[in-house]
């Protein structure tokens, strides 16, 4: 019998999916293992060699997969595979020979389980059953167990009226000095989109406060000397809690008193402010009160604290285990319902409600909120379309329009909706189009081909209704799903450009990576799945926008196997969950919405999540490979 070491059972353990396998069932493979050493270049495992006869387990060293090109397909690309990774399993459970060459990168040992045993292991152990026959799906479910014991922690600590104020903080106060103007004062707090600056002294002590609210009171109204200290129109009767007091003390203070804010004083020094919005945020918000606050906002400022408490209602679904794909469709449900809000506030306050040109119009959702993929970092994406009175044409409807359009983006934008930089967006007269014009945009685009109308493409064509006249959509949806389907030439030249961007993986490297070591897992890992799935919607006639309701309904029409199909999804999710964590913990860091972006870091990842990530890009290369495939590319 095999001797088995401490050591060997401690590397096996600290890897998926032999962490989760029963103790028997780990020794028993172990002792039907032997150890193999392959040197620098040498082939582990070829399509020469036939039917594969071992199951590998990578104990050190690194493995290239390299390209068959004589037989090959795309999908069946390179790939790397690091400590802890084991292969051939596709080819294993088909009892076929690999479509690759594994070759040893560097001096390499192996793990190797001969393939009567692996079949019997199979049998003996659910755990790894589960994992050789749904390799990234039984990844994501380790990760997702990782993520909620994290999530679950920060938000039970960030939940309650009896945490303490040191535990709510966000991030370090904003400070002036006391003889600051008030002219640089309000630039200050404009430029960083406070709500309140706090005067000090040179040790810190808080000597004033001046929120909002004095703007208007102090300053506006009384139309004051902008060059004067700010001191002198700042509140300096200060009410202080030092760090340990309890959250609900605070609110205690501001339900008697009338405060905004409550200063946190340590040693007489300020080490941070609390605001009504973070006490708001701590009660737990139910989903029936977000969306009432929402429907009975009458200003702006509500409206704003109602987008916070979404992203506070984010974070705790994430600490619940909550599934990204339910995640972002809560996320976008809500925003949705801000944004009907913010249109109907605007439409009544221009006088508008009610009128043909109201009743006649539908504001529409683009991008990722119109596949209801939005995540905290999202700008925005929209456009009208409107049908005409017989009393009036077009350029008389947009006339009336755009300066409510105007009003409507800049609301958004104050909401934590940065305006779209590429000006896609109802207030430009090029997206607030009639019914009949949005046909002729739409028939430009597909027959020109040019590279604007595959960016728009890439765009617009993720189109909904949000709010107002949805027939109006509907018919735009159904005309363009017929049109559409019927032109093979411009779905190949989609697909031709889909195909630039390809998933970053590296040859040297696990990851290709760009400045500053970072991924962008918008543009190199969401994308690629986003728009294959466009063109394969688009070719099957689906009119659903959502990107995995879109893979789902196109998979009979287009011969794609559910299995494929599944993969896809949850490599998809997964890019999609470490974006929201990553949106998430910036947040938490006190990073203003704008301020957000999609660049990680690999090394920064723990290696379970480096390995799924590495599944995931591999997922994304062969679900390009069968788009090339299909548009012979």
């Amino acid at each position: 019998m095999t001797t088995i070491h401490s050591s060997q059972l401690g590397f096996f353990t600290a890897h998926a999916p032999f962490n989760r396998m029963e103790r028997e069932h780990l020794l028993w493979m172990l002792e039907h293992m032997q150890l193999g050493y392959y040197a620098h270049g040498e082939v582990i495992v070829s399509p020469e060699q036939g039917i594969v006869e071992r199951f590998l387990v990578i104990k050190q060293g690194m493995v290239q997969g390299e390209q068959n090109v004589a037989d090959a397909s795309e999908a069946d690309a390179w790939l790397e595979l690091a400590e802890g990774e084991c292969f051939p399993l596709g080819a294993l459970l088909a009892h076929r020979p690999v479509a690759s060459v594994y070759r040893a990168d560097k001096d390499t040992f192996c793990y190797e389980l001969p393939v009567a045993d692996f079949h019997t292991l199979l049998g003996l152990s659910a755990p790894f059953r589960d994992f050789c026959t749904r390799r990234i799906a039984n990844l994501l479910e380790h990760s997702k167990q990782v993520i909620q014991t994290q999530y679950t922690q920060s938000g039970a600590e960030q939940q309650s009226l009896t945490s303490p104020l040191s535990g709510i903080i966000r991030r370090a106060p904003v400070t002036c000095a006391p003889q600051t103007s008030v002219r640089e004062v309000m630039k200050q707090m404009h430029e960083l989109r406070i709500g309140s600056m706090v005067a000090v002294d040179e040790s810190g002590h808080p000597l004033g406060i001046l929120t909002l609210p004095d703007v208007l009171e102090r300053i506006a109204l009384p139309q004051i000397d902008l060059d004067q200290p700010v001191i002198g129109v700042m509140t300096t009767q200060l009410t202080a809690l030092p760090p340990q007091a309890c959250a609900y003390e605070a609110a205690l203070l501001m339900a008697k008193h009338g405060f905004r804010h409550v200063l946190v004083v340590d040693n007489e020094r300020l080490t941070g402010l609390v605001s009504e919005k973070d006490l708001f945020a701590l009660q737990r918000v139910g989903l029936r009160q977000i969306g009432s606050t929402i429907r009975h906002a009458r200003q702006p400022e509500e409206l704003q604290q109602a987008a916070g408490d979404i992203r506070s209602m984010a974070h705790n679904m994430m600490a619940q285990g909550v599934a990204p794909e339910q995640l972002t469709q809560f996320i976008s449900t809500f925003n949705d319902l801000l944004t009907a809000r913010v249109v109907e506030l605007e439409f009544k306050n221009s006088g508008l409600l009610g009128t043909p040109l109201h009743t006649g119009l539908c504001w529409m959702a683009l991008g990722s909120e119109g596949r209801f993929e939005q995540t905290l970092n999202t700008d925005q994406d929209n456009a009208i379309i409107f049908d005409m009175p017989q009393d009036m044409d077009a350029d008389q409807m947009r006339a009336i329009l755009l300066p409510v359009a105007k009003r409507i983006n800049e609301t958004l934008a104050l909401c934590g909706f940065p305006q779209c930089k590429g000006e896609i967006m109802a207030s430009n007269p090029k997206w607030c189009l009639s019914l009949t014009e949005w046909k002729r945009t739409f028939s430009g685009w597909i027959s020109g081909g040019s590279p604007e109308a595959l960016l728009h493409a890439s765009i617009f064509f993720d189109f909904r209704a949000l709010y107002g006249a949805q027939h109006l959509a509907e018919e735009l949806r159904q005309w363009l799903a017929r049109v559409a389907s019927d032109n093979s030439r411009f779905l190949h030249m989609m697909a031709e450009n889909a195909l630039q961007n390809r998933p970053p993986l590296g040859v040297v490297r696990e990851f290709v990576v760009g400045k500053d070591n970072t991924l962008d897992l918008k543009l190199n890992g969401i994308t690629p799945f986003v728009d294959a799935a466009r063109i394969f919607s688009l070719a099957a006639g689906v009119t659903q926008t959502n990107t995995i309701q879109r893979l789902r309904l196109s998979a009979s029409k287009m011969n794609l196997h559910v299995s494929e199909i599944d993969a896809w999804i949850n490599a998809l999710l997964f890019i999609q969950i470490l974006r929201l964590r990553h949106h998430d913990e910036a947040s938490a860091r006190g990073l203003h919405d704008d301020a957000l972006d999609n660049l990680i870091k690999p090394e920064k990842l723990n290696e379970l999540d480096r390995r799924i990530l590495k599944e995931a890009f591999r997922q994304a290369r062969k679900l390009q490979a069968r788009l090339a495939l299909e548009y012979h590319l």
